[in-house]
């Protein structure tokens, strides 16, 4: 199994590497950028090219989330505009780092009683950008953490967003696991029913990176509040077993986003490898 977790890149892309591979991690996420900022970054190619090549030296699996304020659904022309610039740069850098793609959230409705409007805007928005864009690195999109009905908390929505989209060979998916226990798509109790779902329609193959997170709150209450995995979250051990033990996601990595500050995450990595590290 791949576990690893979200780090700083104060020291740089290639630092947050260095720091991956001393956690005994076998990946690791960053924000290309400032993660509060929509802006273009001028970055080191060079130091990104180290990063890279330290990744493949060291069996390393990288994935960039970009920044807060980027989502699919722009609420004006402005936004749209700046989100569209700000991810081709995160590709940028995500493809200079040897990352396999950028991480964007879904977005959320303009309006709830016309969302077909919303699924339109963020259709063309896919396009707008994947057009310009050439690379290996892919945009993985995240499933929302919504109550149940919420927009972005489906496996048919992400899969019908791709489809729609001209070009699909160019988006992937990033399947969060306190996102999908807080919208109801995941109960705890009923793995195997999303993933025959998911099987059939093709969403697992898609599927490039999971973010393993708990949750702070029962399920289907549509709270984003993450906990750490073997601790008083509502996800119990015994339900996090049937997922990570999923022949399907054996090659994928499993991201941490949980909060360090109640489990160190170079401990929580060692706690999961001990439990879950030999699954094959």
């Amino acid at each position: 199994m791949k576990f690893g977790c979200h780090l700083s890149i104060k020291q740089g892309y290639l630092g947050a590497a260095k720091q991956a591979v001393a956690m005994n991690a076998a990946a690791f996420q960053y924000f290309p950028k400032n993660p509060r900022s929509l802006g273009v970054k001028d970055f080191n190619k060079e130091e990104a090219a180290q990063c890279k090549m330290f990744c493949m030296e060291n069996d390393l699996i990288s994935v960039s989330h970009s920044p807060y304020p980027s989502h699919l659904v722009p609420h004006d022309e402005q936004k749209r505009e700046k989100v569209v610039d700000s991810l081709l740069n995160d590709l940028d850098i995500a493809e200079a780092c040897g990352s396999m793609g950028v991480v964007v959230h879904f977005g959320k409705p303009l309006n709830r009683v016309d969302p077909l409007t919303s699924y339109q805007i963020m259709i063309q928005m896919l396009n707008d950008i994947l057009q310009h864009w050439e690379g290996k690195a892919k945009l993985l999109i995240e499933n929302n953490a919504g109550v149940p009905g919420s927009m972005g908390t489906t496996l048919e929505e992400l899969v019908q967003v791709r489809s729609l989209c001209q070009y699909p060979e160019k988006i992937g998916f990033c399947l969060d696991t306190c996102h999908a226990f807080a919208s109801g798509l995941w109960t705890g109790d009923n793995w195997q029913e999303v993933l025959e779902k998911g099987q059939a329609l093709g969403y697992f193959e898609e599927l490039q990176v999971i973010h393993l997170n708990n949750s702070k709150y029962p399920t289907r209450l549509g709270k984003d509040r993450h906990a750490p995995i073997l601790g008083a979250g509502f996800i119990k051990e015994d339900q996090f077993d049937q997922l990570i033990k999923t022949p399907q996601l054996q090659d994928i990595p499993f991201i941490l986003e949980t909060p360090k500050e109640e489990c160190p995450h170079e401990r929580e990595i060692q706690l999961l490898q001990e439990k879950w590290g030999s699954v094959e």
